[in-house]
């Protein structure tokens, strides 16, 4: 039996498949306090706490006990960087989440929960393709100032599923492939895919194009305006920047389709924010692609926001000369995942060991 497990930014998502192939799913809102009570350990363990009784109940309904599963897959979060592939988790890894070594995400507390529920089950763990993946060519890691390092932090699970799917499309292997991937979710990351390799990316948290719930890039000098005296300093301008930015914060509304549904209704500044929304990636796609010296085998789309035909049409109309278009809508990301746990059950991928 495999247990998928994917904690994202707003939702957690779980999956059972047994070897016949019959799955199972539910999917729950997150309810956490809010971002900045991942900030310490305590309070992070106890989320991870808030969430085991939640698995159980999945695992209790659909009339399967712990002891039943095999190997379980994880959504990854913030750790250390290093390339895709399949982590198995162990304790410096989990160390590493809890602290927030390398950034503070709700995605962080999956691999945690999947661990301790590995080690009841007295099976084993991974962490697939986990948002540090880190492939970036020397050009990419520049910034502008020496005391900033461009980092990698994107949406992997998810680019390198499509990155794949679109290769079989293109009669390839996607090891052969030049693509450029966006992923259209609460965060927008748009990715230069070259060979099976991603060597430059828009960072989730902190570049790229304006999102549901995300600020994007933003001139810097404006940005050093902010005032930063409010008790909790920072982590106020970090909320602000990710969580309350994109849609959010020029609509007051983070649900694609509440604007759509205003701007069928005349919204005029609905309307405007959302092609700017659709503006901004495209924009991001065309420099992925002169990252790739223009020659790509393809624009690839995914992500729940890849169900707008009206974001679709705007993007695709100013990227349509780069070459063909090819959309996925949804997340795909437990597909992804049971996929990952196949070929791991299989022998046909190897696991990487977590180093601190």
């Amino acid at each position: 039996m495999i247990l998928a497990v994917n904690v994202g930014s707003t939702s957690v998502k779980m999956t059972l498949e047994n070897f016949s192939g019959s799955l199972k799913h539910t999917n729950f809102p997150l309810q956490i306090g809010s971002r900045e009570t991942l900030f310490t350990s305590s309070c992070f363990m106890a989320e991870v706490k808030n969430l085991e009784p939640k698995v159980m109940e999945f695992l209790s309904t659909n009339g399967i006990t712990l002891s039943k599963v095999t190997i379980i897959v994880s959504r990854g979060g913030l750790q250390r960087p290093g390339t895709a592939g399949a982590y198995l988790i162990n304790r410096s890894m989990c160390n590493d989440l809890c602290q927030g070594i390398y950034g503070h995400h709700p995605s962080s507390l999956g691999p945690v929960l999947a661990f301790i529920l590995a080690e009841r089950a007295d099976c084993r763990a991974y962490v697939i393709d986990p948002p540090s993946t880190d492939e970036f060519s020397d050009l990419a890691r520049l910034s502008g100032i020496p005391e900033i390092r461009r980092e990698s932090a994107f949406h992997a699970l998810s680019h390198k599923a499509v990155g794949r799917r679109a290769a079989a499309e293109l009669g390839k292997s996607y090891d052969q492939c030049r693509l450029v991937v966006a992923h259209l979710g609460g965060g927008i990351t748009i990715g230069a895919h070259d060979r099976g390799q991603v060597v430059d990316c828009t960072h989730g948290l902190s570049e790229g194009p304006f999102s549901p719930e995300r600020a994007g890039s933003l001139p810097t000098l404006e940005l050093l305006k902010i005032p930063t005296d409010h008790p909790s300093g920072n982590c106020q301008t970090e909320k602000k920047l990710v969580g309350e930015g994109g849609l959010q914060a020029y609509l007051g509304t983070k649900d694609a389709l509440e604007v759509e549904s205003r701007i069928s209704e005349g919204d005029k500044q609905a309307a405007l924010v959302y092609e700017a929304m659709a503006y901004q990636t495209a924009k991001d796609i065309a420099a992925m692609a002169a990252v790739l010296a223009g020659e790509v085998d393809a624009v690839v789309l995914t992500g729940s926001l890849a169900k707008s035909s009206l974001l679709l049409e705007w993007i695709t109309a100013r990227v349509a000369f780069l070459g063909p278009i090819l959309v996925y809508p949804g997340e795909g990301e437990m597909d992804a995942l049971l996929a990952a746990a196949h070929r791991i059950l299989g022998g046909e991928e190897e696991w990487i060991t977590y180093e601190h």
